[in-house]
């Protein structure tokens, strides 16, 4: 089954194989199949075509993948473009929330970049 380009795993259940698309959390899933009438713990494989159907056009009726993407990065683009405190902390990659950077925030910051100790061996003669 394939929404929006992308292809839903087919191993498992339909509530969590419909978080494969950007925009769809498991419990927006867990919504739409509650309002399809369809069993949560179903695989894809079990579907029949009306019920693919279904779950591509409701899913198709939100703000997913490349549309939501671009909706994301022109809000992050809008906050560098005003210079707001935020979006200074977009623009330098560190934590944008508050977050402390003294110790943590290396998913942000990338790997540790070590200088060396500061002292130099002495060469013997």
């Amino acid at each position: 089954m394939r929404i929006s380009g992308i292809t839903i795993p087919d191993e498992k259940q339909l509530a969590y194989a419909l978080t494969a698309v950007f925009g769809v959390g498991l419990k927006r899933s867990q919504t739409i199949l509650d309002e399809l009438s369809i069993t949560q713990t179903s695989k894809a494989t079990d579907l029949s075509t009306d019920q693919e159907n279904a779950i591509r056009e409701k899913i198709e009726g939100f703000t997913i993948e490349g549309e939501l993407k671009r909706q994301v990065a022109g809000n992050i683009k809008r906050l560098k473009d005003i210079t707001s405190y935020r979006g200074s902390r977009h623009a330098k990659h560190l934590p944008v929330r508050g977050q402390n950077t003294k110790t943590n925030a290396r998913t942000h910051k990338g790997a540790k970049k070590t200088m060396g100790s500061g002292r130099r061996k002495l060469e013997k003669t």
